[in-house]
Formats: structure tokens, sequence, C-alpha cells
């Protein structure tokens, strides 16, 4: 399961990137993850990284999920985000941790996973809106793909405010487009 932290590194990483190209005059742009924006997006993500850093931490992140994580400089924020989160995924033991989240407690190995999800899947949101697609990892979004579809269980998930339904999306569609389809986001 250190793969999946490896993984969640390369999205902290590839998703810094979109956030990195974002122009001032983006942050208000529809993503495919409705009815958000590039700004709320990305600031649901920065207060997941923080929220999750803390709870692998045993402390409290000292503000609700959807407060304002960004601040006057999103870009500053994420970059601060990454580091937390990052030294919390990657300290000794961190996967041996339960991580209490509003789907109840979670094995440090399932949270991990969970955790993956939204940073890869948001940097995904952002790309798409923005026209950053190019900076996004294929095969890291056809990895996250394919451990969707092989989770049992998945459609679980498929409840307003988490996933939608499976859309429709070509075969020979760009992975990241595939996943988008597969949780319920239209790219159109």
């Amino acid at each position: 399961m250190t793969d999946v932290v490896a993984r969640i590194e390369w999205a902290v990483e590839v998703t810094g990137r979109v956030v990195d190209a974002v122009a001032d005059t983006q942050w208000r742009i529809a993503t495919p993850c409705a009815p958000w924006d590039v700004h709320t997006v990305l600031n649901h993500t920065v207060g997941g990284m923080h929220i999750f850093a803390a709870l692998l931490n045993g402390t409290e992140p000292g503000r609700a999920h959807e407060d304002d994580w960004l601040g006057e400089d999103p870009k500053a924020a994420y970059r601060a985000a990454a580091a937390a989160d990052l030294a919390a995924w990657t300290r000794p033991g961190a996967l041996d941790t339960t991580v209490r989240i509003a789907l109840g407690p979670l094995p440090g190995p399932v949270a991990a996973l969970v955790h993956l999800t939204e940073v890869c899947v948001h940097g995904v949101d952002i790309a798409v809106a923005t026209g950053g697609e190019s900076l996004l990892d294929e095969d890291l979004c056809e990895h996250l793909l394919t451990t969707m579809r092989q989770t049992p269980g998945f459609d679980s998930f498929r409840v307003p405010g988490v996933f939608g339904p499976e859309l429709p999306a070509p075969a020979d569609a760009a992975p990241h487009i595939r996943l988008l389809a597969f949780l319920g986001r239209s790219t159109c």
C-alpha cells in the first residue's frame, strides 16, 4: 500500500502544476464538479489536504472543510497545503492510522485511496475548466480509474455531493475524460 502514498505524492505534484497555470481571470470558471467553480474546487481540495494532514498527525484542523482555506493567494495556499499533506502521508506509520472523516472511520490505506481520489480528480476538474489538460498525468488517471472500477461497493459512493451515475465516454477518450465520466462529471 505504500504505492498509494507515492501516487498521492505524484497527484499533489501534478495538481500543483495545474494550479500554478490557473490565470487570474479563471478562478470563477465552472468546473466539471458542478456547481463548483475553480476557486471553490481548489478551496475544497486545500481544505481536505489540511484536514487529512491534521487527522494523520492526531491534531485538529482548526477549520471546517468548506471554510476559506485560500485567502488572498490561492496558489500559495495550495503549496502550503501540499507541504503539510505530504509530510503527513510520508511519515512512518501514516498508513497504520485510522482516519475519521465524514464517510466514517477509515483504515489508513482506504483513507489514502480516498485522498488520492480527491487530489487527482479535483486536479482534473481544474485542468478541464482552465484548459490545462496537457499538464495532467494520463497514467495516473488511468490507474485511478482502473482502481475505482475494481473497488467492491464503489457504487455506494454514487450519491449527491459525492459521485453521480456513470456517463458515457468514448472508449478512445483520454483517461482523464473517462475518469470524469465514470464519476458522473460531464466535460461538455
